[in-house]
């Protein structure tokens, strides 16, 4: 792992795991959701709340696998408290859904996990008609979000422990248009690139938990919500990506023999979600970008309030539909 740096401020770096980043911490009475839980960095996400005491709900669009991942959790750790409920987030009728069950089960919400994405498809309309990473990465989540706050408003009252939303991006929310996110050009085929797409839907989610910030902190409300950058990490996340798009195994393959070198594992890509969402070193620190489990600085466009507001307003139109 020659492109690992050392230990950042933190005391933690790209090379940490979720296990290592979380050592020691008793999360016992909190309750998550996490969102893509039953593959890649969402389902070590899962497992290592879980060891930590972390009553986890999963939202997944594959009840089935969904269910192996949870009996494989609790065979390794008999005591893990794991749930799970349908979550497709392409869809605004499913995201209802889900928020729905969950606040009927009268379950308490501590942390939510926006994890779940998808990475440069070719052209595709979601159910609701958006271009379908928008309204997988972003849309989905801010609904999601939007539907759960007051649950978790209510959980942080009434025990008196902070609430914390964790929004996953990427690098490639540096990637964006220049001019910035063309709200009005989402659905537009004929100058839609996948590339750019999947970077405004990562900018998206940072200028989200920014604002979202904003406002929690003008209400008073103790949640704090931060973005987080998982790393390169070799997962079915690049089945759709460039030259390896329908040919996975020449992907797995080139990971497997250069991944050591410049890619994180999946131990290592879900540690600063889980840095963030449980260290009590981070207590009170809101409206951030991390990587690598240190505090890192977005792209200019992450910081611009204006556009964050701007994009607020877009989105509650857009749900409000």
């Amino acid at each position: 792992m020659w492109l690992f740096r050392g230990n950042g401020p933190s005391g933690f770096s790209s090379a940490s795991t979720a296990e290592e980043v979380t050592k020691g911490i008793d999360a016992s009475g909190l309750t998550a959701i996490v969102t893509g839980a039953s593959s890649g960095i969402g389902l070590e996400t899962t497992r290592v709340l879980a060891k930590r005491g972390v009553h986890v709900v999963m939202g997944i669009r594959n009840m089935g696998a969904g269910e192996r991942v949870k009996e494989g959790i609790i065979k390794e750790n008999p005591a893990a408290k794991i749930d799970a409920i349908e979550l497709d987030l392409s869809s605004m009728k499913s995201v209802r859904s889900f928020a729905s069950e969950f606040t009927s089960s009268g379950l308490p919400l501590n942390i939510l996990i926006n994890n779940a994405g998808i990475m440069m498809p070719p052209f595709t309309l979601s159910a609701d008609k958006i271009e379908l990473q928008f309204a997988t990465n972003y849309i989905g989540h801010f609904l999601l979000t939007h539907l759960l706050l007051d649950t978790m408003k209510k959980t942080a009252r009434d025990t008196k422990r902070e609430g914390r939303i964790v929004n996953l991006s990427s690098r490639a929310h540096r990637h964006s248009y220049r001019q910035g996110i063309r709200f009005h050009k989402i659905n537009d085929e004929k100058s839609y690139s996948k590339w750019y797409a999947y970077g405004q839907s990562k900018l998206a989610n940072i200028l989200h938990a920014n604002e979202l910030c904003r406002r929690l902190k003008e209400e008073g409300a103790d949640i704090t919500a931060n973005s987080v950058h998982p790393g390169v990490i070799a997962t079915n996340l690049f089945r759709h990506f460039g030259i390896f798009e329908g040919n996975l195994g020449i992907f797995e393959g080139l990971a497997s023999s250069v991944g050591r070198l410049v890619l994180k594992n999946v131990e290592q890509g879900a540690s600063t979600t889980c840095y963030v969402a449980l260290h009590p070193h981070l207590k009170g620190i809101s409206g951030q970008y991390f990587s690598s489990n240190n505090l890192d600085n977005p792209d200019a466009k992450a910081t611009d309030k204006d556009l964050a507001a701007k994009l607020w307003d877009f989105t509650i139109n857009l749900i409000n539909k």
